[in-house]
């Protein structure tokens, strides 16, 4: 097994079927305005057939869009990707900020091990789970303490404002949070 990524092309179909739902036309006008045959674009919606370029640029303007838009619109290319422990040298304790998760995905998950800039306040646009693997630290969030020890979790809703400090040596907690390039959904009702 190797450590490398395995990604697929990506799937437009979704893209292509939400469009053209919402502008609600059927297949046929699709069809006659494209110039592409009713079951090619069926097959396009379902994934089981890949425009080419020429094609997916008739499918847009058919569709009042771009192809760059569709693409943007695609269901994400499934994936694979495995990210390896970095080794340690015995007798290093310094603090040490590793990401768990490559490339732009929906999800950024980092481990932090040793200290961390206690002062420094940190406020994200999207919801975050802290989880304290090893160790122990103090949390202060929207003027709240809290003391976490290992196996201990604390999820803080996006705009929190939040610091944290290890108060054990070589405590390591992992953060997980939707990427701040996604627009979360905001449901404040309580």
């Amino acid at each position: 097994m190797g450590d490398h990524k395995e990604q697929q092309p990506v799937r437009v179909g979704a893209a292509v079927r939400r469009r053209r739902r919402a502008l609600e036309l059927t297949l046929a006008v699709v069809a006659e305005r494209s110039g592409l045959s009713v079951p090619f674009l069926s097959q396009v919606e379902n994934d089981r057939a890949r425009p080419s370029s020429t094609s997916l640029e008739k499918l847009a303007d058919a569709l009042r869009t771009t192809a760059v838009e569709l693409l943007a619109a695609a269901d994400p290319a499934a994936s694979v990707d495995v990210v390896r422990a970095e080794p340690v040298a015995e007798g290093d304790f310094d603090p040490r900020t590793r990401a768990l998760v490559r490339g732009h995905h929906q999800l950024h998950a980092s481990e932090f091990t040793g200290d961390h800039d206690a002062g420094r306040e940190l406020q994200h646009r999207n919801d975050e789970l802290m989880y304290v693997a090893d160790g122990a630290v103090e949390i202060e969030a929207e003027g709240r303490a809290y003391r976490l020890g290992r196996g201990d979790t604390l999820y803080l809703t996006g705009g929190v404002r939040h610091r944290w400090r290890a108060t054990v040596p070589d405590t390591r907690i992992i953060v997980v949070a939707v990427a701040e390039h996604i627009e979360a959904v905001q449901n404040r009702s309580r």
